[in-house]
């Protein structure tokens, strides 16, 4: 596909401005920030002069041979960075999103990231808040307190430590205790009602304790204003409480204890129908074909939908379907509420203890993580598909203790720089649903049975669907099926079933729990031999081993199904309609069969991978490097019981659980890299090349989530993994080659002429794409049908321009000791397709989003006083575009709106 730009000239203009200044991204300057890293300014000679921690040990970000972003105290502050969210507009390879719960948040380095709402699937990016692994990435999306930077690193992880990564990683440093009695506090206004409340205090508990104690508090009304129950949705309440204690009982041993607490009661997330002054193709296509790529048409929400008049009869209010895509005015049906709870906490120990020529690390961590959320889940008016808030609503409780051992170390005068260590993680996943059906859903989905047979009883001037009817079969319609013109010796199966199937009305699960319980263990060691002066080698390898122990027990009401798979089941073989019948019946694997049955399954598996650099520091400022490395994700299980089977075979007394599994991920990945780095002036280039096999796709294709490993043929299919059948396209297992593959280049550059002014830019292209003739898993099996758009294409949300760019000016004002603030940032992306399944109604065109602050600093930064703003322009875009749940195949697609302008101002002061 090719991918164009077209968004906003002057915000396009206002990036390209920024960046002809100089040049980005990230880590500006090492100043201490008001909100929590409570130090004095750097001297200037030590401006920009970057420390990480990227390869285990402290070096300048310049003299580090892999691609790594650093994002300082000072950026995250002016950026308006609470969450990893925000991290989009300071790193051009990083995009973060969210979909149907912020639970299920998904970071992607380089267009690659896990997508989907299934809490079964690892993160492709880890995530490390202070060293501890955060089970999924999405538990990010939450205050973070006082950052002291963030760092992000690309590409494959895992010979460093902590948790093995496919595709990058997020580490995430809060601001530390210190040994200097401080204190700061902040408090915000913006519009949409916000309020955010910061405070903090440093104090020094005698010559070897300090302890230090933040807190965050956000409030903020909803950007959906839910017209149909009066309530706004998608709004802030949650807050965040910090302590820590640092023990340095000698110049050789430091200890920081960390807890933290934080909490969310909110209601999230809606959606909007798609229109196509967001999505062009977003059209009734020929044939209502949703593959078929139209050119021109009506609207997907107007009449010439023939589901739309059946939503319309059956209570849809029409503003939903006639207002634009970035309208926020939603119509959800009554009572149906997005109220839901997120509690996050934990506690972590780090012991770092210098014994001379070796350093050990020690960091252990125990957290929690229990989230729910209630949803109208059809996203309508129409009562077809909701889960009711409380403590089972599509919820997930994750309890995980970490435990890192690494230790570094010089030999060989210094000619080796060595580190060795384990990681163990211990994590126990319970997943909780009581989605049901709606009291609507037996009439509506009755009547995409009544459309499906209007062409055969049209011709006849009988009109079919009449949503008015119970059945949703007008009279004439349904008197000719009685009469038994229409389905002769089947036609008393017909009527019974179709009248049972038009009966379902709020059934369904009524409380399914999933277990997963996991163990992780691996062995790692990195080191760097320095075989001359100017030339290293770096050798990398991990020994990883995985077993994840599965059970599941469903609780459901829908006594439906089972009747209609005694009626009409030895029937289905016969016709597409008899089959659609049952299918909706009991859609989902939704059946009372399965009430009170039990499951259980192991998986295990392990897996080497590893790195090796070779790099040339071809003087003190230029460094070059070329690597490979691999990665590895771990496989598991669908905490979806639509994955069982398909619902017209489903056996109770002969579950598949296998069905469920999902295999390892893996990665080979190729770079090649120059850095340059001064106080005034660095860059960072590379070029990489990343080949996924078994890649993890998880899509919703309407009525349920796929979980499809993914991976191609080498040799060709003749189409077959693009036409509409499951049973054509497989592949001999000999000639089975990796499914996915991100390539292209990164550059990154800063620029700070005087002490007061930092500009930064940074560019990268990445073509990730699907290859031709795909298949499913590793053994050669067919790609599912709904992922027929996939071969030759780019992956979802994996925009190939991304641009960003900043400018920061710190003047002194005169000689009153006052510093003035201007600071802006742009992030300019390309188009890209927001939904896993590539579908044309879900293409977002390129769009540029610029952020600004503006202030005054007093005397040594005791005070301050900031306007800001957040998308300046007021950008309508999406995070992800959806199959509206069970229209299909009379495709309606719905979208998660991006945050639209949001503006305030910020009072700070400190002691």
């Amino acid at each position: 596909m090719k991918r164009t730009w077209t968004g906003s000239v002057a915000q396009a203009a206002l990036i390209t401005a920024l960046a002809m200044g100089a040049s980005p991204v990230l880590a500006q300057d090492a100043e201490g920030e008001d909100t929590g890293s409570i130090t004095d300014a750097a001297d200037v000679d030590d401006q920009n002069v970057i420390i990480v921690t990227a390869q285990g040990r402290s070096q300048s970000l310049s003299d580090v041979p892999i691609a790594v972003s650093a994002v300082s105290a000072e950026t995250l502050k002016n950026s308006g960075t609470s969450d990893i969210r925000e991290l989009n507009q300071v790193a051009p390879s990083l995009l973060v999103s969210s979909t149907g719960n912020e639970a299920n948040g998904s970071a992607r380095i380089r267009g690659i990231g896990t997508v989907g709402d299934n809490p079964g699937l690892e993160s492709s990016v880890a995530v490390f808040v202070d060293g501890v692994y955060r089970s999924r990435s999405g538990n990010a999306l939450s205050e973070l307190g006082p950052l002291d930077r963030v760092e992000i690193l690309r590409g494959p992880q895992g010979t460093l430590g902590g948790r093995n990564a496919s595709a990058g990683l997020i580490s995430i440093y809060t601001a530390p205790p210190s040994f200097d009695f401080e204190g700061y506090g902040a408090f915000t206004y913006g519009n949409y009602d916000a309020i955010k409340v910061e405070a903090g205090i440093n104090a020094p508990l005698g010559d070897t304790i300090a302890a230090r104690i933040d807190g965050v508090y956000f409030e903020r009304d909803g950007f959906y204003n839910d017209v149909t129950n009066g309530v706004k949705i998608n709004d802030r309440d949650r807050y965040l409480v910090r302590a820590q204690m640092l023990f340095e009982p000698t110049d050789d041993i430091s200890f920081r204890l960390v807890g933290d607490y934080s909490k969310k009661d909110e209601a999230c997330c809606a959606a909007t129908f798609v229109q196509p002054d967001f999505a062009p193709f977003a059209r009734v296509s020929p044939g209502l074909d949703p593959f078929t790529r139209p050119t021109d048409g009506p609207a997907l929400t107007s009449t010439g939908n023939p589901i739309v008049p059946i939503l319309l009869g059956l209570g849809q209010d029409p503003r939903a379907l006639n207002q634009s895509t970035f309208n926020r005015n939603i119509y959800n049906t009554p009572g149906r509420s997005f109220d839901g709870e997120t509690e996050d906490y934990g506690l972590s120990g780090e012991l770092n203890w210098d014994f001379g020529s070796v350093t050990m690390t020690s960091i252990t961590a125990y957290r929690e993580y229990d989230n729910n959320q209630g949803s109208d889940t059809d996203y309508t008016t129409v009562d077809i598909l909701y889960r009711a808030p409380g403590e089972n609503a599509g919820a997930r409780n994750f309890k995980t203790f970490t435990q890192e051992v690494r230790f570094n170390g010089s030999a060989f005068n210094d000619k080796l720089d060595w580190l060795i260590g384990g990681f163990y993680a211990n994590e126990k996943l319970q997943v909780r649903d009581n989605l049901r059906f709606g009291d609507d859903y037996g009439t509506f989905v009755a009547c995409r049975l009544a459309i499906a047979l209007q062409p055969s009883l049209g011709p006849l001037g009988i009109t079919v669907p009449d949503p008015s009817q119970t059945n949703c079969f007008s009279p004439a319609a349904f008197g000719a099926i009685q009469s038994g013109a229409v389905f002769g010796a089947a036609t008393p199966a017909v009527v019974a079933s179709l009248n049972n199937l038009a009966s379902i009305s709020d059934a369904g699960g009524t409380g399914d729990v999933y277990n997963q319980k996991s163990n992780n263990f691996a062995l790692f060691t990195h080191n760097i031999f320095h075989i001359t002066d100017q030339l290293d080698l770096t050798l990398g390898l991990r020994y990883t081993n995985e077993t994840k122990d599965f059970n599941g027990t469903f609780g459901n009401d829908n006594t439906v199904c089972p009747a209609n798979r005694a009626i009409i089941g030895p029937l289905v073989g016969l016709s597409p309609f008899f089959a659609g019948i049952l299918s909706l019946s009991c859609q989902g694997n939704s059946t009372s069969e399965l009430d009170g049955v039990s499951i259980a399954d192991k998986r295990k598996e392990d897996e080497f991978t590893g790195t090796a650099v070779l790099s040339y520091k071809f003087d003190d400022d230029w460094l070059g490097y070329a690597s490979y490395s691999r990665g590895y994700k771990a496989g598991g299980f669908n905490l979806d019981r639509s994955a069982l089977s398909n619902p017209l075979f489903l056996d109770v007394n002969n579950l598949d659980v296998g069905n469920l599994q999902f295999d390892e991920e893996t990665v080979n990945a190729y770079e090649i890299g120059v850095k340059y780095g001064s106080r005034r002036f660095s860059l960072s280039a590379s070029a990489f090349r990343q080949e996924f096999s078994n890649f993890q796709l998880n899509t919703f294709n309407g009525s349920v989530f796929l979980v499809q490993n993914v991976n191609a043929c080498s040799t060709d299919l003749a189409g077959a993994d693009s036409d509409a059948s499951a049973a054509t396209g497989a592949c001999l297992a000999d000639n089975v080659i990796p499914g996915v593959v991100a390539q292209g280049f990164e550059l990154e550059t800063m620029l700070s002429p005087v002490r007061d002014l930092t500009a930064t830019m940074g560019i990268t292209y990445t073509d990730t794409s699907y290859k031709n003739n795909l298949i499913g898993n590793d053994s050669g099996t067919p790609l599912d049908p709904a992922l027929r758009l996939l071969p030759g294409d780019n992956l979802s949300n994996a925009p190939e321009w991304v641009g960003t760019a900043s400018l920061t000016w710190t003047p002194p004002l005169g000689n009153s000791g006052l510093n003035g603030l201007f600071y802006i940032n742009g992030r300019l992306v390309s188009d890209y397709n927001t939904g896993s399944d590539l579908l044309y109604g879900k293409e977002q065109d390129a769009f540029a989003i610029v952020n600004g602050r503006i202030g005054i600093t007093g005397p040594d930064r005791r005070w301050g006083i900031e306007g800001w703003v957040s998308n300046m322009f007021d950008v309508d875009y999406t995070q992800v575009a959806f199959n509206t749940p069970f229209i299909a195949p009379q495709q309606t697609y719905s979208a998660f709106l991006a945050e639209p302008r949001t503006y305030g101002v910020t009072v700070r002061g400190r002691f």
